[in-house]
Protein backbone atom coordinates (compact mmCIF):
# COMPACT_ATOMS: atom_id res chain seq x y z
CA UNK A 1 0.00 0.00 0.00
CA UNK A 2 1.39 3.80 -0.78
CA UNK A 3 1.78 5.32 2.09
CA UNK A 4 -0.95 8.25 3.02
CA UNK A 5 -0.73 12.05 3.32
CA UNK A 6 -0.84 12.10 7.52
CA UNK A 7 -0.09 8.05 7.71
CA UNK A 8 2.13 6.65 10.20
CA UNK A 9 4.94 7.17 7.68
CA UNK A 10 4.80 10.60 6.96
CA UNK A 11 3.74 11.52 10.69
CA UNK A 12 7.20 9.78 11.49
CA UNK A 13 9.03 12.07 9.16
CA UNK A 14 7.66 15.16 9.97
CA UNK A 15 8.45 14.45 13.79
CA UNK A 16 11.95 13.86 12.57
CA UNK A 17 12.97 16.33 10.23
CA UNK A 18 11.28 18.83 12.31
CA UNK A 19 13.20 17.64 15.38
CA UNK A 20 16.43 17.57 13.47
CA UNK A 21 15.81 21.30 11.84
CA UNK A 22 16.00 22.68 15.52
CA UNK A 23 18.53 20.88 17.24
CA UNK A 24 20.40 21.84 14.00
CA UNK A 25 19.65 25.64 14.21
CA UNK A 26 20.04 25.37 18.25
CA UNK A 27 23.43 24.18 17.44
CA UNK A 28 24.76 26.69 15.27
CA UNK A 29 23.03 29.27 17.55
CA UNK A 30 25.41 28.19 20.06
CA UNK A 31 28.30 27.63 18.66
CA UNK A 32 28.51 29.78 15.15
CA UNK A 33 29.50 33.04 17.32
CA UNK A 34 31.83 34.51 14.33
CA UNK A 35 31.19 35.88 10.91
CA UNK A 36 33.54 33.04 9.83
CA UNK A 37 31.63 30.48 11.83
CA UNK A 38 28.71 32.12 10.24
CA UNK A 39 29.68 31.91 6.70
CA UNK A 40 30.92 27.95 6.96
CA UNK A 41 27.44 27.36 8.75
CA UNK A 42 25.53 28.23 5.66
CA UNK A 43 27.69 27.38 2.88
CA UNK A 44 27.45 23.44 4.12
CA UNK A 45 23.98 23.97 5.02
CA UNK A 46 23.08 25.59 1.22
CA UNK A 47 25.57 23.11 -0.31
CA UNK A 48 23.41 20.34 1.30
CA UNK A 49 20.48 21.66 0.29
CA UNK A 50 21.54 22.02 -3.18
CA UNK A 51 22.65 18.83 -3.55
CA UNK A 52 18.94 17.41 -2.23
CA UNK A 53 17.47 19.07 -5.47
CA UNK A 54 19.77 18.25 -7.82
CA UNK A 55 19.42 14.80 -6.54
CA UNK A 56 15.25 15.19 -6.28
CA UNK A 57 15.73 16.38 -9.79
CA UNK A 58 17.55 13.58 -10.99
CA UNK A 59 15.22 10.96 -9.54
CA UNK A 60 11.88 12.93 -11.30
CA UNK A 61 13.91 12.49 -14.51
CA UNK A 62 14.69 9.11 -13.88
CA UNK A 63 12.34 7.31 -12.03
CA UNK A 64 8.85 7.95 -14.17
CA UNK A 65 9.56 6.20 -17.32
CA UNK A 66 12.64 8.01 -18.09
CA UNK A 67 15.09 9.74 -18.73
CA UNK A 68 13.58 12.75 -19.96
CA UNK A 69 16.12 14.85 -19.40
CA UNK A 70 14.15 18.16 -19.46
CA UNK A 71 12.73 17.50 -15.76
CA UNK A 72 16.79 18.57 -14.49
CA UNK A 73 14.57 21.80 -14.95
CA UNK A 74 12.81 22.62 -11.80
CA UNK A 75 8.74 22.43 -13.07
CA UNK A 76 7.27 24.04 -9.68
CA UNK A 77 7.84 27.44 -7.45
CA UNK A 78 9.34 24.84 -4.41
CA UNK A 79 11.90 22.93 -6.67
CA UNK A 80 12.97 26.08 -8.00
CA UNK A 81 13.20 28.03 -4.67
CA UNK A 82 15.07 25.79 -3.31
CA UNK A 83 17.77 25.80 -5.89
CA UNK A 84 17.88 29.39 -6.15
CA UNK A 85 17.87 29.76 -1.96
CA UNK A 86 20.97 27.11 -2.12
CA UNK A 87 22.76 29.32 -5.37
CA UNK A 88 22.31 32.71 -3.51
CA UNK A 89 23.60 31.73 0.03
CA UNK A 90 26.35 29.94 -1.79
CA UNK A 91 27.18 32.60 -4.46
CA UNK A 92 25.65 36.07 -3.06
CA UNK A 93 26.35 37.77 -0.05
CA UNK A 94 24.81 38.60 2.83
CA UNK A 95 20.94 40.19 2.02
CA UNK A 96 21.83 39.80 -1.79
CA UNK A 97 18.20 40.71 -3.60
CA UNK A 98 17.72 37.08 -4.75
CA UNK A 99 17.20 36.20 -1.13
CA UNK A 100 14.67 38.91 -0.80
CA UNK A 101 12.60 36.96 -3.56
CA UNK A 102 12.93 33.46 -2.72
CA UNK A 103 12.47 33.71 1.55
CA UNK A 104 9.04 33.54 1.64
CA UNK A 105 8.12 30.92 -0.84
CA UNK A 106 11.03 28.90 0.38
CA UNK A 107 9.54 29.19 4.26
CA UNK A 108 6.06 29.13 3.32
CA UNK A 109 6.02 26.80 0.60
CA UNK A 110 8.83 24.36 1.77
CA UNK A 111 6.61 24.16 5.34
CA UNK A 112 3.02 23.79 3.61
CA UNK A 113 4.27 20.95 0.94
CA UNK A 114 5.82 18.95 3.53
CA UNK A 115 3.00 18.86 6.06
CA UNK A 116 0.29 18.59 3.30
CA UNK A 117 2.28 16.33 0.54
CA UNK A 118 -0.39 15.92 -1.97
CA UNK A 119 2.79 13.11 -4.13
CA UNK A 120 3.18 10.86 -1.44
CA UNK A 121 0.94 8.39 -3.01
CA UNK A 122 3.40 7.92 -6.46
CA UNK A 123 5.13 4.59 -4.85
CA UNK A 124 4.43 1.75 -2.61
CA UNK A 125 7.71 2.71 -1.26
CA UNK A 126 7.99 5.69 1.21
CA UNK A 127 11.80 5.81 -0.02
CA UNK A 128 10.73 6.14 -3.16
CA UNK A 129 13.57 8.63 -4.63
CA UNK A 130 11.33 11.25 -5.93
CA UNK A 131 8.83 10.73 -2.44
CA UNK A 132 11.73 11.18 -0.05
CA UNK A 133 14.02 13.88 -1.95
CA UNK A 134 10.95 15.66 -2.70
CA UNK A 135 10.46 16.03 1.15
CA UNK A 136 13.71 16.53 2.19
CA UNK A 137 14.15 19.38 -0.22
CA UNK A 138 11.03 21.47 1.23
CA UNK A 139 12.53 20.94 4.61
CA UNK A 140 15.95 22.01 3.95
CA UNK A 141 14.49 24.89 2.23
CA UNK A 142 12.35 25.67 5.18
CA UNK A 143 15.38 25.33 7.63
CA UNK A 144 18.04 27.31 5.77
CA UNK A 145 15.41 30.18 5.38
CA UNK A 146 14.47 30.01 9.24
CA UNK A 147 18.65 30.14 10.06
CA UNK A 148 18.80 33.48 7.26
CA UNK A 149 16.49 35.14 9.52
CA UNK A 150 17.93 34.05 12.98
CA UNK A 151 20.82 34.88 12.02
CA UNK A 152 19.89 38.54 10.27
CA UNK A 153 21.64 37.58 7.18
CA UNK A 154 18.54 39.23 5.32
CA UNK A 155 16.90 42.69 6.29
CA UNK A 156 13.20 42.36 5.36
CA UNK A 157 11.96 45.88 4.20
CA UNK A 158 9.10 47.12 2.02
CA UNK A 159 12.24 48.96 -0.11
CA UNK A 160 12.61 45.64 -1.90
CA UNK A 161 9.46 44.62 -2.52
CA UNK A 162 10.12 45.32 -6.51
CA UNK A 163 12.88 41.59 -6.31
CA UNK A 164 9.67 39.29 -5.58
CA UNK A 165 7.67 40.72 -8.57
CA UNK A 166 10.59 39.91 -10.59
CA UNK A 167 11.36 36.53 -9.25
CA UNK A 168 8.24 35.61 -9.67
CA UNK A 169 7.80 37.48 -13.29
CA UNK A 170 11.37 34.87 -14.23
CA UNK A 171 9.65 31.48 -12.75
CA UNK A 172 6.61 32.25 -15.06
CA UNK A 173 9.23 32.87 -17.91
CA UNK A 174 11.24 29.49 -17.75
CA UNK A 175 7.16 27.48 -16.73
CA UNK A 176 5.60 29.25 -19.89
CA UNK A 177 9.30 27.97 -21.95
CA UNK A 178 8.55 24.50 -20.65
CA UNK A 179 4.86 24.34 -21.81
CA UNK A 180 6.00 25.14 -25.14
CA UNK A 181 8.80 23.52 -25.60
CA UNK A 182 8.45 20.28 -23.67
CA UNK A 183 4.44 20.03 -23.50
CA UNK A 184 4.27 20.27 -19.65
CA UNK A 185 1.20 21.53 -19.00
CA UNK A 186 1.40 21.63 -15.02
CA UNK A 187 4.87 23.61 -15.08
CA UNK A 188 4.49 26.04 -12.54
CA UNK A 189 0.74 25.69 -12.71
CA UNK A 190 -0.01 28.27 -15.11
CA UNK A 191 -2.33 26.52 -16.88
CA UNK A 192 -3.21 23.26 -14.40
CA UNK A 193 -3.99 23.57 -10.30
CA UNK A 194 -1.72 22.95 -7.72
CA UNK A 195 -4.30 21.13 -5.85
CA UNK A 196 -6.80 19.52 -8.72
CA UNK A 197 -10.35 20.37 -8.48
CA UNK A 198 -9.36 23.87 -7.28
CA UNK A 199 -8.24 27.55 -8.71
CA UNK A 200 -5.38 27.38 -7.52
CA UNK A 201 -3.28 28.10 -10.55
CA UNK A 202 0.00 30.95 -10.54
CA UNK A 203 -2.54 33.48 -12.28
CA UNK A 204 -4.48 33.14 -8.60
CA UNK A 205 -2.01 31.98 -6.32
CA UNK A 206 0.37 34.82 -7.60
CA UNK A 207 -2.05 37.35 -6.32
CA UNK A 208 -2.67 35.92 -2.87
CA UNK A 209 0.77 35.72 -2.54
CA UNK A 210 1.43 39.51 -3.28
CA UNK A 211 -1.29 40.12 -0.64
CA UNK A 212 0.28 38.01 1.97
CA UNK A 213 3.82 39.03 1.38
CA UNK A 214 2.26 42.45 1.37
CA UNK A 215 0.85 42.03 4.98
CA UNK A 216 4.32 40.13 6.49
CA UNK A 217 6.06 43.44 5.10
CA UNK A 218 3.43 45.80 7.35
CA UNK A 219 4.38 43.84 9.85
CA UNK A 220 7.94 43.60 9.77
CA UNK A 221 7.85 47.24 9.51
CA UNK A 222 5.39 47.76 12.35
CA UNK A 223 7.73 45.34 14.38
CA UNK A 224 10.60 47.28 13.30
CA UNK A 225 9.28 50.64 14.64
CA UNK A 226 7.98 49.73 17.65
CA UNK A 227 11.91 48.18 18.58
CA UNK A 228 12.94 51.34 17.75
CA UNK A 229 10.62 53.32 19.99
CA UNK A 230 11.87 51.15 22.80
CA UNK A 231 15.15 51.60 22.02
CA UNK A 232 15.17 55.33 22.06
CA UNK A 233 12.58 55.43 24.97
CA UNK A 234 15.39 53.12 26.92
CA UNK A 235 18.05 55.36 26.03
CA UNK A 236 16.48 58.70 26.91
CA UNK A 237 16.03 56.86 30.39
CA UNK A 238 19.67 56.42 30.55
CA UNK A 239 20.95 59.60 30.21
Amino acid sequence: MAPKLFGIEHILYLIVSTTVASATLLLAKKYCKTDRQIKVFFKCFAALSLVVVVASRFAQALCFGGPRWYMLIPDSFCAMTTLVLSLAVLLGKKDNPVLHFAWLLGLFGGISTAVYATFLGQNPSFFFPPTILGLLHHSLSATLVVALLMFRQIDITYKKWYYTLFGFTCYLTVGAFMMATFGMSDAFHIAEPLIPGTKLTAWVMGPMYAVGYALVLWGVEIFKKRKARKCNTQKGDNV
